[in-house]
């Protein structure tokens, strides 16, 4: 029941401190409690904010002591999503009120600035000291508004996020299966090979080809038709000359001529002939 006249002037900077708590938790760097944190510096803003209406300490609209969207996040609006849109007129005067407050800001920064020092030095008398913390109050009056804007806004992206995680999240029991980490191996034509490589590296296995596929196709990784289709052991060169031999057997007589006149080219000329450029 007192009033603002009744306050000791020694007594008004205690009122700061609800805005002040607000401010240090703001500076919290915990991202994991981000969210707890806006919550619990709103209600510190929030609370500063309606000491100084009792008081009658400047001239501006309360905001609601919860967030938006929460005290009637159960219930439709009756107007629907289009309702829900802020109106021209209203976006409008909150622009407004910002130009405002900013030209408010710098004018009372002025006036502290200009007072602050015969303030600390002592020399200010009672009437300047109440003087001085009436302008903080009221700075931090603006200062308590913009960031309960901004702490509405980030709050909304912050539970946003929270919900779209949950609903990326897999259901519980429908988890990827885990799989073993593959072994290091060397990758061989085919059996021959695996053995000449792997004579040297004890400790590491040797694998032909299609024993890797054989493998991946058990573990699921590949399908059976992905599998080269090629008998076991051979390999691309051996492929090629038996399909040369399955055509001279046929009776090609273009293969055969062809094969017989690469046999008399190589006769008449040995290996690296009209090659003159790196002689020696």
């Amino acid at each position: 029941n007192e009033e603002l006249e009744e306050i000791a002037s020694a007594d008004l900077k205690y009122l700061l401190l609800p805005a002040l708590l607000g401010a240090l938790t703001l500076k919290q760097v915990d991202l994991s409690r981000r969210l707890e944190h806006l919550e619990s510096a709103r209600a510190h803003f929030w609370r500063f904010l309606k000491l100084c209406r009792s008081y009658g300490l400047g001239s501006f609209h309360l905001p609601p002591a919860s967030p938006p969207g929460e005290e009637d996040a159960g219930s439709p609006s009756p107007g629907g999503p289009a309702a829900a849109q802020p109106s021209l007129v209203a976006m409008a005067s909150s622009r407004q009120a910002k130009i405002e407050r900013y030209k408010q800001k710098k004018e009372l920064e002025n006036r502290l600035a200009s007072m602050r020092t015969f303030v600390e030095s002592g020399q200010a008398d009672d009437d300047q000291i109440r003087e001085f913390y009436i302008l903080q109050i009221q700075k931090w009056i603006n200062t308590s508004l913009e960031e309960m804007e901004s702490i509405d806004q980030e709050m909304v992206i912050l539970k946003s996020r929270g919900t779209a995680k949950q609903s990326s999240a897999p259901p519980h029991g429908t988890s990827r299966q885990v799989r073993a980490p593959l072994k290091p191996f060397i990758l061989t034509r085919d059996a021959a090979q695996a053995k000449v490589f792997g004579a040297g590296y004890p400790g590491l296995p040797t694998m032909t080809v299609d024993d890797w596929y054989e493998q991946r196709r058990r573990q699921g990784v590949v399908s059976g038709q992905s599998a080269p289709q090629r008998t076991a052991g051979t390999t691309d060169e051996e492929l090629q000359k038996q399909q040369q031999e399955k055509k001279e057997e046929e009776d090609d007589e273009e293969a055969l001529q062809k094969a017989r006149n690469w046999d008399d080219w190589k006769d008449t000329h040995p290996r690296g002939y009209g090659n003159r450029q790196n002689v020696g």
